[in-house]
């Protein structure tokens, strides 16, 4: 039965690729197609999440990361809410998803919030850059928060017919305030007080510069390439690769930590993320529509484990905290190969990671920037 059930999803999902498929065909000789959705995609209004900030979620993941990571022992019981902590760097990857009806997902598990639609119903997550406000941390106190999300860009890449788009998602997470808290109440049996509600926490966390804080503790812009979809023999052209171009680190790394990442890992960061895409969960789909030989690895993932391996060397070195991160996925990583992550000191309050693949060819890179802790 389950078989069954999982052919027909991938019948679904081929189909809406063939179709993706047939409209980039349509398209091909229009070079002008898709320049309408660099002004059009960045006006949407996308709903604020609100969550309560309870250690709950960030210590499951620490419970999940702990026989992968070095030095990690946590409590054998949840943390308290007070004297509260605050949210570990790396663990805001975990707050603020949407909360969304299966049926409004879009086929292959993703969020449709930010997708330009066909013929791109691929994505894959491309970087990104984080920044942190330690001077007003959200703490895992139990009170309410919010992420307002923003498309701050969008850029268009690659030759005629064969065009990627990149999409800049800003998310900017705050406390909560008062009157939002209050205002939930009403908004909850009201359109028109929802619509209201989403419109002031927009208005109040927006702010011209990506780098302006504003009431944020946390600005992370997540870069997202959304691609055409496949067909079954480009599918499975690339799933049966085994080579490719490597691109070789060109530091050595003052501490170095490899891991063997399994289902139950990839299953588990799926969950805490709440994020239902097939490429990290389902093996059949990630082949057959998609072309990876395995599940892949998330890339946020990867930046939790660069970032607290960093967190843990800054540690032994003095009270240097994290205070910017820009990074680049530059080739997939897959369940049941191993990773290795890496970093080094190239400056005054300078940091460079990466993450490679079992042939040493570089996955992810970042730089680090970093500032005096509290």
């Amino acid at each position: 039965m389950a078989s069954l059930l999982r052919s027909h999803r991938l019948a679904r999902t081929l189909l809406t690729h063939q179709r993706a498929f047939s409209t980039t065909t349509a398209l091909r000789n229009s070079s002008n197609a898709f320049e309408h959705l660099q002004s059009s995609l960045p006006k949407r209004e996308i709903q604020p999440t609100f969550e309560d900030l309870s250690p709950q979620t960030s210590y499951r993941l620490d419970m999940t990361l702990a026989d992968f990571l070095p030095s990690t022992n946590p409590p054998p019981l949840l943390p308290p809410t007070s004297p509260p902590r605050q949210l570990p760097i790396p663990h805001h990857l975990l707050y603020f998803e949407p909360s969304k009806r299966a049926s409004a997902m879009l086929p292959d598990g993703t969020n449709p919030d930010q997708s330009p639609g066909e013929p791109f119903v691929r994505r894959m997550w491309a970087g990104g850059r984080v920044l942190y406000n330690q001077a007003n941390p959200l703490l895992l106190d139990g009170s309410r928060g919010v992420c307002a999300e923003f498309i701050r860009s969008v850029t268009v890449k690659g030759k005629e017919g064969d065009e990627k788009l990149f999409v800049a998602i800003e998310r900017r997470l705050a406390k909560a305030s008062k009157s939002e808290v209050e205002q939930m109440s009403t908004a909850t049996d009201s359109e028109q007080a929802r619509n209201d509600l989403d419109h002031r926490v927009r208005q109040r966390l927006w702010r011209d510069s990506d780098e302006d804080f504003g009431d944020c503790s946390v600005l992370e812009t997540r870069n997202i390439v959304f691609m055409r979809a496949r067909t079954p023999e480009q599918a499975k052209s690339d799933a049966a690769k085994t080579g490719g171009k490597i691109l070789k680190p060109t530091l050595t790394p003052d501490y170095t930590h490899t891991i063997l990442p399994d289902p139950k890992l990839l299953f588990r960061f799926s969950a805490l993320t709440f994020n239902a895409h097939a490429i990290h969960l389902d093996p059949e789909y990630s082949r057959e529509i998609e072309g990876h030989r395995n599940l892949l690895f998330h890339g946020p993932m990867s930046f939790t484990f660069l970032v607290t391996l960093l967190q843990q060397e800054l540690k032994k070195q003095g009270n240097e905290v994290i205070k910017k991160v820009e990074y680049r996925n530059v080739a997939p990583l897959y369940c049941n190969e191993e990773v290795t992550f890496c970093g080094t000191k190239t400056g005054e309050r300078k940091w460079e990671i990466w993450a490679q693949t079992p042939e040493g060819g570089i996955a992810v890179k970042g730089s680090v920037w970093t500032e005096a802790g509290p």
